[in-house]
Protein backbone atom coordinates (compact mmCIF):
# COMPACT_ATOMS: atom_id res chain seq x y z
CA UNK A 1 0.00 0.00 0.00
CA UNK A 2 1.40 3.48 -0.87
CA UNK A 3 0.61 4.87 2.70
CA UNK A 4 3.19 2.90 4.63
CA UNK A 5 6.16 5.09 2.39
CA UNK A 6 4.92 7.38 -0.23
CA UNK A 7 6.81 7.33 -3.41
CA UNK A 8 6.28 10.64 -3.67
CA UNK A 9 5.99 13.19 -1.78
CA UNK A 10 2.17 14.95 -1.01
CA UNK A 11 1.41 17.94 -0.15
CA UNK A 12 0.07 18.69 2.89
CA UNK A 13 -3.53 19.83 3.72
CA UNK A 14 -3.08 21.78 7.39
CA UNK A 15 -6.21 21.96 9.42
CA UNK A 16 -6.22 23.29 13.27
CA UNK A 17 -7.88 21.06 16.53
CA UNK A 18 -11.10 20.06 17.48
CA UNK A 19 -12.05 18.34 13.48
CA UNK A 20 -15.08 16.75 13.96
CA UNK A 21 -16.42 13.67 12.35
CA UNK A 22 -19.49 16.07 10.94
CA UNK A 23 -16.86 18.24 9.01
CA UNK A 24 -15.62 15.19 7.80
CA UNK A 25 -18.63 13.33 6.58
CA UNK A 26 -21.68 15.85 6.66
CA UNK A 27 -25.00 14.47 8.12
CA UNK A 28 -26.56 15.77 5.09
CA UNK A 29 -25.31 13.66 2.87
CA UNK A 30 -24.79 10.60 5.05
CA UNK A 31 -27.43 8.53 3.15
CA UNK A 32 -26.14 9.06 -0.29
CA UNK A 33 -23.09 7.21 -1.83
CA UNK A 34 -19.64 7.50 -0.41
CA UNK A 35 -18.53 9.55 -3.41
CA UNK A 36 -20.95 12.23 -2.82
CA UNK A 37 -20.37 12.39 0.76
CA UNK A 38 -16.49 13.02 -0.42
CA UNK A 39 -17.44 15.86 -2.27
CA UNK A 40 -18.54 17.51 1.15
CA UNK A 41 -15.32 16.02 2.95
CA UNK A 42 -14.12 18.99 4.84
CA UNK A 43 -15.96 21.73 3.44
CA UNK A 44 -17.16 24.07 6.39
CA UNK A 45 -13.01 24.27 7.05
CA UNK A 46 -11.99 24.31 3.24
CA UNK A 47 -14.62 24.60 0.63
CA UNK A 48 -12.01 23.51 -1.97
CA UNK A 49 -10.20 20.73 -0.33
CA UNK A 50 -12.76 17.82 -1.37
CA UNK A 51 -12.05 19.28 -5.52
CA UNK A 52 -8.51 20.01 -5.14
CA UNK A 53 -6.83 17.02 -2.95
CA UNK A 54 -4.67 14.61 -4.92
CA UNK A 55 -3.81 11.23 -4.09
CA UNK A 56 -0.78 10.59 -2.06
CA UNK A 57 -1.59 14.15 -0.07
CA UNK A 58 -1.54 14.25 3.32
CA UNK A 59 -3.87 15.62 6.09
CA UNK A 60 -2.45 17.09 9.16
CA UNK A 61 -4.29 18.72 12.17
CA UNK A 62 -3.69 19.67 16.26
CA UNK A 63 -5.42 17.69 18.67
CA UNK A 64 -8.64 15.61 18.74
CA UNK A 65 -9.13 14.87 14.90
CA UNK A 66 -12.05 13.03 14.67
CA UNK A 67 -13.76 13.68 17.60
CA UNK A 68 -18.05 13.26 17.58
CA UNK A 69 -19.80 10.51 16.55
CA UNK A 70 -18.53 7.08 15.66
CA UNK A 71 -19.01 7.78 11.46
CA UNK A 72 -16.83 5.17 10.13
CA UNK A 73 -17.86 7.10 6.40
CA UNK A 74 -15.41 10.28 8.13
CA UNK A 75 -12.03 7.84 7.27
CA UNK A 76 -13.75 6.33 4.16
CA UNK A 77 -14.75 9.57 2.82
CA UNK A 78 -10.86 10.85 3.20
CA UNK A 79 -9.39 7.42 2.10
CA UNK A 80 -11.73 8.03 -1.68
CA UNK A 81 -10.47 11.21 -1.72
CA UNK A 82 -6.49 9.64 -1.78
CA UNK A 83 -5.48 10.97 1.37
CA UNK A 84 -2.38 8.76 2.06
CA UNK A 85 -2.09 9.33 5.69
CA UNK A 86 -3.89 11.59 8.42
CA UNK A 87 -0.51 13.18 11.03
CA UNK A 88 -2.35 14.80 14.15
CA UNK A 89 -0.98 15.85 18.02
CA UNK A 90 -3.98 13.43 18.79
CA UNK A 91 -7.07 11.75 17.43
CA UNK A 92 -10.59 10.95 18.81
CA UNK A 93 -10.26 7.36 19.85
CA UNK A 94 -13.39 6.32 17.69
CA UNK A 95 -12.16 7.69 14.54
CA UNK A 96 -8.38 6.58 14.88
CA UNK A 97 -10.12 3.14 14.91
CA UNK A 98 -12.17 3.90 12.51
CA UNK A 99 -9.67 4.63 10.04
CA UNK A 100 -7.00 2.04 10.93
CA UNK A 101 -9.97 -0.41 9.96
CA UNK A 102 -10.33 1.07 6.25
CA UNK A 103 -6.51 1.03 5.73
CA UNK A 104 -5.92 4.91 6.34
CA UNK A 105 -2.62 5.21 8.77
CA UNK A 106 -3.11 7.94 11.40
CA UNK A 107 0.28 9.43 13.00
CA UNK A 108 0.14 10.33 16.11
CA UNK A 109 2.79 13.46 16.00
CA UNK A 110 3.67 15.67 19.13
CA UNK A 111 5.25 18.11 16.54
CA UNK A 112 2.22 18.46 13.86
CA UNK A 113 2.47 22.34 13.83
CA UNK A 114 5.83 22.36 12.29
CA UNK A 115 4.11 21.27 9.43
CA UNK A 116 2.94 23.97 6.97
CA UNK A 117 -0.25 24.08 4.43
CA UNK A 118 1.54 22.63 0.82
CA UNK A 119 4.36 21.78 2.49
CA UNK A 120 5.78 18.57 0.17
CA UNK A 121 6.10 16.06 2.85
CA UNK A 122 6.48 12.30 2.82
CA UNK A 123 4.87 10.08 5.46
CA UNK A 124 6.79 6.90 6.26
CA UNK A 125 4.34 5.27 8.39
CA UNK A 126 6.56 2.10 9.18
CA UNK A 127 9.44 4.25 10.56
CA UNK A 128 7.06 6.87 12.03
CA UNK A 129 8.25 9.49 10.89
CA UNK A 130 7.43 12.91 8.37
CA UNK A 131 9.99 14.09 5.99
CA UNK A 132 9.19 17.63 4.90
CA UNK A 133 10.60 18.54 1.81
CA UNK A 134 9.97 21.54 1.62
CA UNK A 135 12.05 22.64 5.03
CA UNK A 136 14.51 19.67 4.64
CA UNK A 137 13.23 18.26 8.50
CA UNK A 138 12.07 15.35 9.45
CA UNK A 139 10.11 15.01 12.37
CA UNK A 140 9.26 11.63 14.72
CA UNK A 141 5.80 10.36 15.02
CA UNK A 142 4.75 7.35 17.03
CA UNK A 143 4.66 4.20 15.10
CA UNK A 144 1.95 1.80 14.87
CA UNK A 145 1.59 -1.31 16.52
CA UNK A 146 2.51 -4.43 15.19
CA UNK A 147 -1.20 -5.49 14.49
CA UNK A 148 -2.42 -2.42 13.34
CA UNK A 149 1.05 -2.01 10.83
CA UNK A 150 -0.28 -5.18 9.43
CA UNK A 151 -3.63 -4.01 8.98
CA UNK A 152 -2.40 -0.74 7.34
CA UNK A 153 -0.65 -2.74 5.16
CA UNK A 154 -3.29 -5.26 4.00
CA UNK A 155 -6.00 -2.47 3.36
CA UNK A 156 -7.89 -2.46 5.89
CA UNK A 157 -9.46 -4.57 8.52
CA UNK A 158 -11.92 -6.88 6.24
CA UNK A 159 -8.61 -7.37 3.74
CA UNK A 160 -6.37 -8.16 6.51
CA UNK A 161 -9.28 -10.74 8.31
CA UNK A 162 -9.94 -12.48 4.59
CA UNK A 163 -6.16 -12.33 4.43
CA UNK A 164 -5.48 -14.50 7.70
CA UNK A 165 -8.72 -16.61 7.03
CA UNK A 166 -7.34 -17.50 3.57
CA UNK A 167 -4.07 -18.38 5.45
CA UNK A 168 -5.38 -20.69 8.13
CA UNK A 169 -7.71 -22.56 5.63
CA UNK A 170 -4.45 -23.31 3.02
CA UNK A 171 -2.73 -24.56 6.87
CA UNK A 172 -5.75 -27.05 7.39
CA UNK A 173 -5.54 -28.31 4.04
CA UNK A 174 -2.03 -29.10 4.41
CA UNK A 175 -3.05 -30.76 8.19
Amino acid sequence: MSARRLGKAGRAWVFGDDVDTDALAPGRYMKGPLEELARHCLETLDPGFAANVQRGDVLVAGVNFGIGSSREQAAQALRHLGIAAVVARSFGGIFFRNAINAGLPCLVCADAGRISARDEIIADVRAGRIENRTTGETIGCDKLGGPLMAMIEDGGLVAHLEKRLKGARAEGLRS
